[in-house]
């Protein structure tokens, strides 16, 4: 598997409403709700198309990219008073220890997904909390997102959760896409 990162120079592709077609904003932001999560990081928050939904519905979100670029154009568009940008990979989060609620991750998964990024972010959600995954699905077709070949299955990303203690709460197979909700340890 390879860790494909999002081309910044195609970022105003992140910014179309058909997005919602692969993921919702109520099925991500749902599982958020339902834990009360005020405190959540965004892995991958690009220009903020889905962090502008969970900053609706939570305190504070941590939009973090690896591509200062991404977080360059989210500015442009105007982030909410509730978002702050975060420059990091997801296997060296800068957070305290449980200092979140919550994370959640919208077709980025397969661009950080390790065990290292794994475990960190088990350390930095507090137990108990929420970790919301959705990304695109291994046994696509490839016609939409990142080449087969650099996707991931549901049953991967339910492994890794498990395996870093996490308790899967709900996964789903969709078309072209999988989904993941899973409990902090």
């Amino acid at each position: 598997m390879g860790f494909h990162t999002f081309d910044a120079d195609q970022a105003e592709r992140l910014e179309r409403p058909g997005r919602y077609r692969w993921v919702s904003a109520e099925e991500l932001v749902g599982p958020l709700v339902e834990a009360d999560a005020e405190v959540v990081a965004d892995l991958g928050s690009g220009t903020g198309f889905y962090t502008d939904d969970v900053a609706a519905r939570v305190g504070t979100v941590y939009g973090v990219d690896v591509q200062p670029e991404m977080h360059d154009r989210y500015r442009e568009k105007g982030t909410p008073e509730n978002v702050e940008l975060v420059a990091s990979n997801v296997e060296d989060l800068p957070f305290a220890d449980g200092e979140l609620d919550g994370a959640v991750s919208t077709m980025t998964y397969h661009e950080f997904a390790s065990d290292a990024a794994i475990a960190e972010i088990a350390r930095v959600v507090r137990s108990g909390g929420v970790v919301v995954t959705f990304d695109w699905a291994g046994d696509g077709d490839g016609e939409q997102g990142p080449p087969v070949d650099e996707r991931f299955a549901a049953a991967d990303a339910v492994a890794a959760l498990e395996a870093a203690g996490f308790e899967v709460v709900s996964a789903a197979t969709r078309t072209e896409t999988f989904g993941v909700v899973a409990r902090a340890p």
